[in-house]
């Protein structure tokens, strides 16, 4: 890819009409003159499965659609914590391909890892066996079978869970790991990562195993846009969108 633009976190929903307008203008005025779009997780700020019609995300999808038919910007999609129900029926209507966490890719010559971020976070023991719960492929089954008002319901209550676990949970037990970014070079032979989740945007430079390695964390859109291009020539550098 000659012009790849990076985002994650947008957390967007009927509740922030501000930022998926933000979003909107985001792809017609950026994302339109990218080669590829990389969308790393917690697009949405929850999703309970493709039937589910959410009329406020319908200019989100539209401009998706927009951005891949118009301007032949390909669009790539990785499940976060938040999203993870997302499913190839929205891929297909919005011309997205669902990508893996953990993803490879050559940027600038070089190979490169994207991921959400969430897993890199093992000090958080209590969310790490969460997680392996959500993502079994019994659980989504179990949640995808019942009615639409039952899961909104569920939803709820994991919301409500989360934000109370958070909130009782030190900062440091929520960022990464050092010892696990550090495995994800020595084990993928690469320098550079890019993700999300932490909500802490960032470029930190380290040497590992004698590697000068670089590990991007891309910004969150609560008070404004943010993202990461990268060409054949420019420097990686975190931007805000306005």
């Amino acid at each position: 890819m000659k012009d790849c633009i990076f985002i994650s976190d947008l957390h967007l929903a009927a509740e922030r009409p501000q930022i998926i307008k933000l979003f909107v203008d985001f792809t017609n005025e950026v994302a339109a003159g990218a080669d590829a779009l990389y969308i790393l997780g917690d697009f949405l700020e929850y999703w309970l499965g493709d039937d589910d019609p959410t009329p406020a995300l319908t200019p989100v999808f539209d401009s998706l659609i927009q951005l891949a038919e118009k301007h032949q910007t390909r669009i790539f999609f990785m499940h976060g914590n938040r999203d993870f129900l997302v499913g190839q029926q929205l891929a297909q209507r919005c011309h997205f391909e669902i990508i893996d966490d953990l993803y490879k890719i050559k940027l600038q010559g070089q190979d490169a890892v994207l991921m959400h971020g969430d897993t890199l976070c093992t000090d958080d023991i209590e969310y790490q066996k969460f997680r392996q719960v959500v993502r079994s492929g019994a659980w989504k089954q179990d949640i995808l079978s019942k009615t639409l008002e039952q899961r909104i319901q569920i939803a709820r209550n994991l919301r409500e869970q989360s934000q109370q676990s958070t909130a009782d949970k030190q900062e440091a037990i929520m960022d990464v790991n050092q010892d696990a970014t550090d495995r994800v070079f020595i084990d993928n032979n690469v320098r550079l990562l890019i993700h999300g989740h932490t909500h802490r945007p960032a470029i930190h430079h380290k040497k590992v195993n004698a590697m000068d390695t670089t590990r991007i964390v891309l910004g969150d859109w609560f008070e404004h846009g943010s993202y990461l291009r990268i060409n054949n020539t420019s420097d990686f550098k975190l931007q805000s969108y306005l």
